[in-house]
């Protein structure tokens, strides 16, 4: 029998002006209703979007008084009837989107995601519909666990949701932190030739063990897109995972090969002019995708993937529940390499 507490600690944001909105209090342990379990959460993982949302920078609409964080590794406590898949005691994730089940995204679906539309899971526990939740990688701690359902799926959808990605093929990653360090796991595992952008020469070494092929300092390559032609003699990659925006698009759109695909899954980098999107995908046969992160059928696809390569990932900090602003600080500091994780208990 497992004890569970009437109450339990959690963050929420009462308003978007700043790391210190976060919020820590108590609130009742709510009973899981049909269909849905209750999660005993361990352990979260810190995206570029929950520093957007903090910040009042998020372009999609927010729920007032939201508990913050989509990403997170738990254990099924308590279960409401009619639940099928899981029992007490399964490891689960949830979706990043609670309603994404198959398919591409819908209007519907966006707005039930995790810690901006609906309440997320920085907090000791959650009810959630046992539809939403994929099973743990066998073996995996809990702050492995934590770090897939908005990065690596993201990844996975850029490089293996549209026309996939195969073994051969030449990749370019724009930076390290979550997505692009998953990309580049996925890509390498998958046989792709992979390249790697960033500012850093540390970083860049340790894409390096992780399977890169060759690295980029675009500080000291600012026409980084010419080095990519160089390095691919002049017929440019097959995929980019574009994480800067407009400041970066039109270096992307210079180094893709014709009939290749950009994801365009972020906007990190400084704003600037994309030039014209459509005359710059017309003129090569690009497909250019805008990432809404994955349906749980990617998330499961994603986990199959990774327990058949035994691909893990990359944990770069771990900080305890207390110091879930400091987390949030470290992350807006861009000196991680791979995920940022809040251990819960």
């Amino acid at each position: 029998m497992v004890n569970i507490p009437a109450t339990a600690k959690e963050y929420r944001l009462p308003n978007f002006e700043s790391i210190d909105s976060l919020t820590l209090g108590e609130g009742p342990v709510p009973t899981p209703g049909y269909g849905e379990v209750l999660l005993k959460v361990h352990a979260v993982s810190l995206n570029y979007r929950d520093l957007k949302i903090a910040l009042n920078q998020y372009p999609l609409p927010l729920a007032q008084n939201i508990v913050p964080v989509s990403d997170a590794a738990g254990e099924v406590v308590a279960t409401g009837q009619g639940c099928k898949k899981f029992g007490v005691g399964d490891r689960v994730m949830p979706n990043f989107t609670r309603d994404h089940l198959t398919g591409g995204p819908t209007l519907a679906a966006m707005l039930t995601s995790h810690g901006g539309a609906v309440d997320g899971f920085l907090r000791q526990y959650a009810v959630v519909p046992e539809y939403c939740l994929v099973r743990m990688p066998e073996g995996w701690s809990y702050e492995e666990g934590a770090t897939l359902a908005c990065a690596a799926v993201t990844a996975y959808n850029a490089l293996m949701g549209n026309i996939p990605m195969k073994g051969g093929d030449t990749v370019l990653i724009q930076g390290t932190g979550g997505v692009s360090i998953f990309g580049l796991q996925i890509a390498a595992a998958s046989g792709a030739k992979v390249i790697v952008t960033s500012s850093s020469d540390a970083k860049l070494e340790l894409a390096k063990k992780l399977g890169a092929h060759e690295c980029i300092n675009y500080k000291t390559h600012p026409d980084w897109e010419k080095e990519v032609l160089r390095l691919t003699q002049n017929e440019g990659v097959d995929y980019i995972l574009e994480v800067g925006g407009a400041g970066t698009l039109a270096k992307s759109f210079a180094c893709i090969k014709y009939s290749g695909i950009i994801s365009s899954i972020g906007f990190v980098a400084e704003p600037g002019d994309p030039g014209n999107i459509a005359m710059l995908a017309l003129s090569r046969g690009v497909i250019f995708r805008g990432i809404l992160v994955g349906s749980r059928e990617q998330f499961e696809a994603t986990c199959k993937l990774f327990e058949v390569t035994g691909v893990h990932p990359v944990v770069d900090k771990v900080f305890s529940f207390e110091d879930a602003k400091e987390a949030y600080r470290y992350l807006e500091s861009q000196k991680h390499v791979g995920k940022v994780v809040i251990k819960i208990d």
